[in-house]
């Protein structure tokens, strides 16, 4: 069974994050293991985010004076259901809820997100001793791009900012943020972030495939596949590895076997770069090109994004479909984008 991968923990406050109540106690203070267990976390490359029925403005105070406000992306602090924010938590991070945790230490808090949000995994919040060691929570391995994952999300945040205040079309907003794509052949080095990708990466997937290191480390020295790996910096900073493909290369037939996007792109335009850039290299070779599509209940923008890029299907087999591209017309790259083509 797929072990089940956790993007984002949800924190309760009161008797979960700190020993007190906020509106009751005249001090809290954390609790003996909060701090490790938060910094931990983060270094894993797992998201941290607060869902509390408390004061919004003397529970973030205390987050500050306690040293772990930056911490907590989008913290959700109102007199809603734990159940609203944590929907809005997903929202905001642009993640599935199956791939959240939440920690209360109220029974009833958590039988209500059990109820209304099957998918999220609920933990007992009075009992913290061995929440590191669970799988969910630990990688196999952590990259460059996981360590720096709550960074990226901040940037992310800068960005979305920016971006609500633009009042212009969509593509020179685009070209104010001075993007920067680089596509190359992934090297040795690139492997550990490909399999996250495989394993993180489920809307912007064609197929939902998932690759081990050995399995990618074979494409990568195939001399009948090409392993292809996209990275995206602008003004902001980086967003680092974001998008992987793999072909597999008969003479006459190439065939997209996997195309993946992180989530965090879906609106700079990368998907489409990634594909055109896969066209030239197909035409260059004078081969067909096909694609493999896999529906699922959340990729359903990928299968749209081949119908932009001119592909048609030839073969549909109920959720599976293959699709091919003449080839007789390749977009040209962006305007608003410098796209680096690396060996």
């Amino acid at each position: 069974m797929k072990r089940k991968t956790i993007k984002c923990v949800v924190w309760d406050l009161d008797q979960t994050l700190w020993d007190g109540v906020l509106l009751e106690d005249q001090r809290v203070s954390l609790r003996s293991k909060v701090p490790d267990i938060v910094k931990t976390l983060d270094s894993r490359g797992i998201l941290q985010s607060v869902a509390s029925k408390n004061d919004l403005e003397k529970a973030l105070q205390t987050l500050n004076e306690l040293g772990l406000a930056e911490y907590f992306l989008y913290p959700q602090i109102n007199w809603n259901s734990k159940s609203s924010s944590i929907k809005d938590i997903a929202k905001l991070l642009n993640i599935g809820l199956d791939s959240i945790a939440f920690i209360d230490d109220q029974p009833f808090e958590r039988a209500e997100v059990n109820y209304s949000l099957p998918e999220v995994l609920c933990i007992d919040g009075t009992s913290l001793d061995r929440l590191l060691e669970m799988p969910e929570l630990n990688p196999p391995f952590v990259t460059a791009d996981a360590a720096a994952r709550r960074l990226m999300y901040l940037s992310d945040a800068k960005r979305k900012e920016v971006e609500e205040a633009f009042s212009g079309p969509q593509e020179e907003f685009l070209a104010t943020l001075e993007m920067v794509c680089k596509l190359s052949i992934a090297k040795e080095q690139d492997l550990q972030r490909a399999e996250e990708l495989t394993v993180r990466t489920n809307q912007l997937n064609t197929t939902g495939y998932t690759y081990s290191y050995d399995e990618l480390d074979f494409f990568r020295q195939s001399p009948q596949h090409k392993l292809l790996i996209a990275s995206l910096d602008d003004k902001f900073g980086s967003y680092g590895k974001i998008g992987l493909a793999l072909l597999e290369c008969q003479p006459e037939v190439w065939t997209i076997k996997l195309l993946l996007m992180s989530c965090r792109v879906m609106s700079r335009g990368v998907g489409s770069v990634f594909i055109n850039h896969i066209l030239r290299l197909a035409r260059d070779q004078r081969a067909k090109l096909r694609a493999e599509f896999k529906s699922t209940n959340r990729n359903r923008m990928m299968y749209v994004t081949y119908k932009f890029a001119g592909f048609k299907e030839v073969v549909v087999d109920g959720d599976f479909i293959v699709f091919e591209n003449t080839l007789e017309r390749v977009p040209p790259l962006p305007d608003y984008m410098q796209v680096i083509l690396e060996q």
